[in-house]
């Protein structure tokens, strides 16, 4: 049956808005089937001198996303024309469209590229990649849309359809513009749009020699480096780490941040470009590493416990404390919360002082500002405070302070454990929870430790038989309470380790050099 003319004209534009209804619902439903991204295989080729070591190869947990926002695994790699490859990079990457309903890694280009790239969905979903070539023409849709007699629409009948279609073409790029403008992810740039910070005096007097790898961390490689004929120290951060790199150097900018016992910042650079961008943190470099790895080879007198755990409390005191500007229209410094504190981050100097480091997951509370924070669960799990390992964390200074002064608790359990100022053999070195958790907990595992069982690192009776070592028994206890609220700040450590170091073996017991410390130790524990 043939239709009148205005008929079949309505009825083309129905099919069209039909095609178009058919591709949304299409939409709907591929996102409905989204695979929840928690884990993806994690390799980083500048932080491994050997691509073959399987401790390279590791798995990363990915951070859990709000608003709607997903999580993927990324894979970055290079294939010579022999078919050998080379992987760069491979970890979590954050909310791209691009990876959307991707279960497979699977980079799609129209012609072999130095560099591929690939991204998924789905638990360790970039084990596995590779790449395909797509052909350059997008091949033609198998139902066309019936064209349109052009003697069978009048002028104003075409001038409609090409204002509608204009209209949801403007309507179209208008809501696409506001989504790119308040959509908020992390996804390696094509590009470095953001402005690099000044220089400092260091950028303009190269070069650096990069040594030798002294540690590797969550964010990168920290290198012996040197400058001249001084030895400093160079963090790499990778180019998915390009946030904490600016963080490090932020906080390190605020006012104040100058302290013996917090570590000495020197400057920034940038190496690279795109895909292949490393971004540099210079500091000053400390020969003995960090307190973990000093402990696993060597003891502790009492007095060097003491030195240790005076100055590592002296510097989270200033971390914490809020310091106003010493004259009139100077910045005040803001108070700071570590978020990582763990004995990996306490450096120890030549004469056995400690330094506080890596402020890549730090958070600074400006006076009448919120921290703005919506994910507080970050941070090393084996050194998590209840409150953070079941997510019920009040978003408040005090709140993130009294976290640090939990993990503080645990930092002086593994000192006292390697003093030898107690009785009998001395241990070898363990982690705190080590025995109760083993080497590589996951979440659930601490969860159920330390919040449903409240279970603490083991204080070995023989400890207590020295006052000191006893003192700090109690210090540690008071740091790491379940309550919160009822845990030692970093001012009231410090004091009490000031104070126990006065203490003077005898041969009748121990001694303090005065009754006045005696009244202020008794102050301090009460």
């Amino acid at each position: 049956m043939k239709l009148p003319g205005n008929m079949r004209n309505i009825s083309i534009i129905f099919i069209t808005f039909s095609s178009f209804m058919y591709i949304g619902t299409d939409a709907l439903v591929a996102s409905n089937s989204i695979q929840t991204t928690t884990k993806c295989e994690f390799y980083n080729q500048s932080m491994c001198a050997n691509p073959d070591d399987p401790k390279c190869h590791d798995i990363e947990d990915c951070d859990r996303q709000d608003d709607g926002k997903r999580s993927h695994c990324f894979v970055l790699w290079s294939e010579n024309e022999h078919g050998v490859i080379n992987i760069s990079l491979k970890g979590c990457f954050l909310n791209s469209e691009e990876c959307y309903n991707k279960s497979d890694c699977v980079a799609r280009v129209t012609k072999p590229d130095k560099y591929l790239f690939c991204c998924c969905e789905g638990n360790m979903c970039n084990q596995n990649f590779k790449w395909i070539l797509s052909p350059t023409e997008t091949p033609p849709m198998s139902t066309a849309i019936p064209a349109i007699p052009p003697d069978s629409i009048s002028v104003v009948e075409v001038a409609i359809i090409i204002l509608v279609l204009f209209m949801l073409l403007f309507m179209i790029i208008v809501c696409y513009v506001w989504y790119r403008r308040n959509k908020v992810f992390n996804e390696l740039p094509t590009s470095d749009p953001s402005p690099l910070p000044p220089p400092s005096p260091y950028l303009d007097l190269r070069p650096i020699q990069l040594i030798e790898i002294k540690a590797r961390g969550r964010f990168g490689a920290v290198w012996k480096a040197q400058f001249k004929a001084e030895e400093i120290a160079v963090k790499v951060f990778p180019v998915q780490d390009k946030q904490s790199w600016i963080t490090e150097q932020d906080i390190f900018k605020l006012p104040h941040m100058n302290h013996p016992n917090i570590l000495s910042y020197i400057g920034v650079e940038k190496h690279g470009d795109n895909l292949q961008s490393e971004f540099w943190l210079l500091t000053a470099y400390h020969e003995r590493g960090s307190l973990c790895d000093f402990l696993k080879a060597h003891t502790l007198t009492w007095a060097e416990l003491a030195r240790v755990a005076e100055t590592m409390a002296r510097g989270l005191m200033h971390l914490h404390e809020a310091i106003p500007g010493k004259s009139p229209g100077e910045s005040m410094k803001p108070t700071i919360a570590h978020r990582d504190f763990k004995s990996k981050n306490v450096l120890l100097k030549s004469d056995l002082t400690a330094c506080i480091a890596d402020f890549g997951l730090a958070i600074v509370f400006e006076a009448g500002k919120t921290c703005g924070d919506t994910h507080g669960q970050v941070g090393t799990r084996r050194y998590m405070a209840p409150e953070v390992l079941e997510g019920a964390i009040n978003f408040t200074p005090d709140a993130f302070l009294r976290i640090d002064m939990y993990a503080c608790g645990l930092v002086l359990w593994e000192l006292v454990s390697r003093c030898t100022a107690q009785e009998g053999p001395i241990p070898e070195y363990r982690l705190p929870f080590e025995e109760e958790v083993g080497q590589h907990p996951s979440l659930e595992d601490m969860q159920e430790s330390v919040v449903q069982r409240k279970v603490r690192p083991v204080i070995q009776e023989h400890w207590r038989h020295h006052p000191g070592l006893a003192g700090i028994c109690d210090t540690m206890e008071e740091c790491w309470d379940h309550d919160a609220e009822a845990r030692l700040s970093a001012s009231c450590v410090m004091e009490r380790v000031m104070q126990l170091n006065r203490y003077q073996p005898t041969s009748l017991g121990l001694r303090i050099e005065n009754d006045k410390s005696l009244t202020q130790f008794k102050e301090i524990s009460m």
